[in-house]
């Protein structure tokens, strides 16, 4: 039986005024709690850094703003401005600005599956870009000769091109003329993301020495960063966001049957494919780098659709600044917790996000994902 558009969207009695002024202020606090959060993050590490001194060297980094920072003492010995800018700027800083950008991807290519498919189970990794990238990452580590393109070491190219082509595969077979049937997408994504992990697989038995950098590249983490990497993964996450962003009512609209969103004059066929691509290119580009970052990508949109409901004009861009945050945290904790060992971020998102969430549905229990 179709459902009507009330039945779609259920919230709590409030005027739409009142919800919507709410969810703008929370936009707004969200975004300066980014601002605090990157603050503090760049603050914490093996050589600790006052939060002052750290605000005054990002400052100084701004156009026609000339501040000289306070040295702060380290083992007795005070940091020249220039080690200071070196290590929050050039190393901290990088690290912690795709952090922000993977889980501000990660949560939104989460948040357009769940809308595309209404599966409360879909995340971005759904239709094979984990085994792709995966599989790709896994050859490159094994391949004798060094390859770079850009910013791309052999790795994250691998990475990227694997996790594109798996999904083009699955595209592909599960195409049906001009119709793309969600249940055959979802089919073809599961079927050829057990073939490439069990070829992955394969190749861990058989890696020798490199199993030990395959199996933390696929726990997920950002080691090493560098500002090359945060300008080529910049420019198709932020591409994709707005693609998404834009496609917000559709995304609403979709959440009731297809044939009542193609008769209120929404291309369904043609949406899919745009939400498809984009979702797919910043999720490839994101975990190219980093690794398999898992549980971001359903945690987030969930989360911020319990709190702040299910209206994806601002669920998307909630569960931007949501995920960018939580990932920023996630990956503070990992590299602060056992210094100066870093543990796979991967392992804290799963670990702390899994029992988060089960709170959300027990105090919220009873109300429905959509």
């Amino acid at each position: 039986m179709a459902r009507t558009v009330s039945e779609t969207f259920t919230e709590p009695a409030i005027p739409y005024a009142i919800r919507w002024q709410s969810r703008v202020y929370s936009l707004l606090g969200l975004g300066a709690l980014l601002l605090v959060v990157v603050v503090f993050a760049t603050a914490l590490g093996s050589v600790h850094i006052p939060f002052a001194t750290t605000f005054q060297v990002l400052l100084s980094q701004l156009p026609f703003v000339h501040i000289t920072p306070l040295s702060p003492d380290v083992s007795g010995t005070p940091l020249s401005p220039e080690i200071l800018e070196t290590i929050i700027i050039d190393i901290r800083l990088p690290r912690i600005v795709l952090a922000g950008l993977v889980g501000a991807a990660l949560a939104v290519a989460g948040a357009t599956y769940q809308g595309l498919f209404r599966n409360p189970l879909a995340d971005p990794y759904l239709l094979g870009v984990a085994s792709g990238a995966g599989l790709g990452a896994t050859i490159a580590m094994l391949t004798p000769f060094t390859l770079a393109w850009m910013a791309f070491g052999a790795v994250p190219l691998f990475a990227f091109i694997g996790a594109i082509g798996a999904v083009a595969v699955v595209y592909s077979l599960a195409r049906v003329g001009k119709t793309l049937p969600a249940t055959t997408l979802i089919l073809a994504g599961v079927a050829l993301s057990a073939l490439l992990a069990s070829i992955t697989s394969y190749l861990m038995t058989i890696s020798g020495e490199e199993l030990h950098g395959i199996v933390f590249w696929l726990l997920g983490g950002l080691y090493l960063t560098k500002w090359s990497e945060v300008w080529t993964v910049l420019p198709c996450v932020l591409a994709g966001l707005v693609v998404i962003w834009i496609h917000a009512r559709p995304l609403n609209v979709m959440q009731l049957d297809e044939e009542q969103a193609q008769q209120l004059g929404i291309n369904v066929e043609r949406v899919k494919l745009i939400l498809l691509a984009a979702a797919t290119l910043i999720t490839s580009s994101a975990i190219c780098f980093t690794g398999l970052i898992g549980f971001v990508g359903i945690l987030i949109p969930h989360a911020v659709r319990l709190i702040w409901g299910p209206d994806y004009r601002f669920l998307l861009p909630l569960s931007t600044l949501v995920g960018a945050i939580f990932l920023i945290l996630a990956d503070t904790l990992a590299r602060t917790i056992i210094p100066p060992t870093e543990i796979p971020v991967g392992i804290i998102t799963a670990f702390f996000g899994a029992p988060f969430f089960l709170y959300l549905l027990r105090r919220r229990k009873g109300l429905a994902f959509f």
